[in-house]
């Protein structure tokens, strides 16, 4: 007899997003679904870069169906703009009421919702665009990473300069050998946050925002204006600091072209789980439980990956590596450098969408190097959509986003701990001290899980 398949039930089986490290080398692969068939998608946090990838999902023609958000002041204009779409505060009873309605969604939320979020899409079987970072905590970018892998979804993580062809060129480059052996590499952001003091005085809530909902898995402690919008970011308890708001953007090209994810490949089936660990140590301005340092410099040493040296990696915020290092080239206030045995590679642009080789008299004039082997698009949220119907497969899956938030994210920790610390990979643990090691996730509040 024949067997039927519903939409939903095919584009769940067409969209594997399986990084293709254990089981399938093609994954995320093509399954032959109807390239014409629409979308459909729920959008959790629909106000500032939520509205602009709905805005980018939506002119690629998929089909809105529900749209969720805390704050009925921040999120009125999107949901004027998509009547048809049912309106939510709460993602929870959205998930209740209409997941059989929903193929794919999109995470905008501040970072402390984004892994209740996606978590909850993706074992619903749900296909997840998740803004950047993955994730607040490191625990969370492994769960992520994790279930994205068994549930067997598309996913992206929204660091949308991965779409560039520049990005993609570079490392290309990086791994046809034209800069040589890198045992060294930098990423720096011109700006840090500072200290921040938990204010004293309790306003009302406005009458629009659902504060419990926004708290969503945060600690309990009263509203005020000082957190939102946008003000969360410089926020341990919510945001992730200028590190984690754009070290999935600056450090996109070192992280790829150092084929970095191979350290959290799963060992093949049998084989011993040996130890993979991280060393790392940080230097910050200050310590402040409550916010981010002002500036702050951390090492981190990476170990080998089959063939490729072990690395230094130094991540600094309101710093910046030695002139030297720059060959002679103009050093702006935001960086990603390799350091090459033949050269080095540089990009000054915070979203890695553009690059130069060092030093420029020896690369005058470059033409060469080795052949494109990555595909090319002309739209990161294209890729997605895509990949959700079965056609290619995501440049920025959580298989990518998952490793990459975790490296912002120690380093985001080291902040916190004087002295080196060691992260073992493998087992998720940092080995040498349990006050570290507490920090790599938090309790949730009751009503809120991963």
């Amino acid at each position: 007899m024949k067997q039927k398949y519903n939409r939903r039930a095919f584009l769940r089986a067409a969209g594997w997003s399986g990084s293709g490290l254990i089981l399938l080398a093609n994954s995320r692969m093509a399954f032959a679904a109807d390239a014409n068939d629409k979308l459909n998608l729920a959008a959790i946090g629909i106000g500032g870069q939520g509205r602009s990838n709905l805005d980018n999902f939506a002119g690629l023609g998929v089909n809105v169906v529900a749209l969720c958000d805390v704050d009925q002041a921040y999120g009125r204009d999107t949901w004027t703009k998509f009547p048809q779409a049912k309106p939510y505060r709460d993602f929870r009873r959205m998930f209740d009421e209409m997941s059989s309605q929903i193929d794919a969604v999109l995470v905008a939320t501040p970072d402390h919702t984004h892994a209740v979020a996606a978590a909850m899409a993706m074992n619903l079987g749900k296909h997840v665009y998740c803004e950047k970072p993955l994730t607040r905590t490191v625990k969370e970018a492994r769960v992520l990473r994790e279930t994205a892998l068994r549930q067997k979804v598309v996913t992206q993580m929204g660091n949308q300069g991965s779409a560039s062809g520049q990005l993609r060129r570079a490392v290309e480059l990086v791994w046809g050998g034209v800069i040589g052996e890198v045992r060294e590499a930098h990423v720096w952001f011109d700006g840090g946050n500072g200290p921040q003091s938990r204010p004293q005085e309790t306003p009302p809530v406005p009458s629009t925002l659902d504060w419990d909902l926004w708290l969503g898995p945060a600690p309990e402690r009263p509203y005020h204006p000082c957190y939102l919008p946008g003000k969360w970011r410089a926020w341990r308890a919510f945001g992730s600091g200028i590190v984690g708001d754009f070290g999935c953007h600056t450090g996109n090209i070192m992280f790829r072209a150092l084929q970095l994810d191979r350290l959290w490949q799963t060992p093949q089936r049998g084989a011993p789980e040996r130890p993979v660990v991280i060393k790392f140590r940080s230097q910050p301005s200050e310590v402040d439980p409550e916010g981010y340092p002002r500036s702050s410099r951390t090492v981190m040493e990476l170990p080998a990956r089959g063939d490729l040296p072990s690395v230094t990696l130094t991540i600094y915020a309101k710093e910046r590596p030695n002139q030297d290092l720059m060959r002679g080239y103009p050093q702006a206030g935001w960086g990603d450098l390799l350091v090459g045995s033949k050269g080095s590679l540089y990009s000054e642009c915070p979203w890695n969408t553009r690059f130069v080789l060092l030093p420029e008299e020896k690369f005058d004039g470059f033409k060469g190097g080795p052949p494109e082997t990555l595909p090319r698009i002309d739209s990161h949220h294209r890729e997605w959509v895509n990949a959700c119907k079965g056609r290619g497969k995501t440049f920025s899956g959580f298989e990518i986003g998952g490793p990459l938030t975790e490296l912002m994210q120690l380093a985001n920790l080291a902040t916190q701990i004087e002295g080196s610390l060691e992260y073992d990979i493998v087992s998720g643990r940092i080995l040498n001290s349990d006050r570290a090691h507490q920090l790599l996730h938090r309790d949730y509040r009751p009503g809120w899980i991963l």
